[in-house]
């Protein structure tokens, strides 16, 4: 990957735990700022998808570097200003495919992977290189984006994590119970700030915000206002 590129354009990097509405948040103040939002978690998501399918073992770093080779994951951008940029996965949209269970239990375990988040972040870069980009995710303001304008950590209780994570689960079709709901945030949580490569943690220089009583209106207004303060202007 070489060295750490400076951060291009202008980088509002938002991350922190599953369900604290970091996805969500991202998307609307991108929205309102005209910046364009990279979804930096359906990458991973889009890998563990590739995983799944093809049967391979994560844990066989051999057959991993094989399947990776053979593997696109790329970002295409909007053509108007702003937008979410589309996660590819050689080529084929996967939106929905991303946001089941299955992948929800096993993307924690495939983006703890240092070969994975090695490819993953060399994406990321590229995709954000002279943009203004709003990206969320566990190491944008650590690893990926560090030198970011806009550093922000949202935390939430999760307790409140579990009832979002619920309504984003019953949106798609799907239904959990919520001991098995928290349960498995629980083990994301531990999975995500305990990995060797790039866990999750609040850097010394992110703005904390904590959405467990907020309304995601309000969470995207603190952001916006925060960007603004440091000279965004739509």
């Amino acid at each position: 990957m070489g060295g750490v590129r400076p951060a291009p354009g202008f980088v509002i990097a938002i991350d922190g735990p599953a369900g604290a509405g970091k996805s969500t948040t991202a998307r609307l103040a991108a929205s309102e700022l005209g910046f364009r939002h990279l979804d930096t978690g359906a990458m991973y998501r889009a890998v563990t998808l590739k995983i799944i399918e093809s049967g391979t073992n994560p844990r066989d770093t051999r057959a991993l570097s094989r399947l990776l080779a053979q593997t696109r994951v790329r970002v295409e951008w909007p053509r108007t200003r702003g937008g979410t940029g589309r996660v590819l996965l050689d080529g084929r949209e996967v939106g929905r495919l991303i946001r089941t269970p299955t992948v929800n239990e096993s993307v924690s375990v495939v983006a703890a992977i240092p070969l994975v988040r090695r490819a993953m972040v060399k994406e990321q870069r590229r995709a954000a290189s002279r943009q203004r980009v709003v990206c969320e995710g566990r190491d944008i303001g650590s690893v990926v984006f560090p030198r970011a304008q806009l550093k922000v950590y949202l935390d939430c209780d999760i307790e409140e994590r579990t009832r979002r994570r619920e309504r984003e689960l019953r949106g798609l079709g799907t239904r959990q119970t919520r001991t098995a709901v928290r349960a498995g945030l629980a083990l994301r949580d531990q999975i995500d700030s305990t990995r060797t490569t790039s866990p999750l943690r609040q850097v010394k220089d992110a703005v904390v915000i904590d959405t467990t009583d907020l309304t995601i209106a309000e969470q995207v207004g603190v952001v916006c206002d925060l960007a603004r303060r440091r000279g965004v202007s739509a």
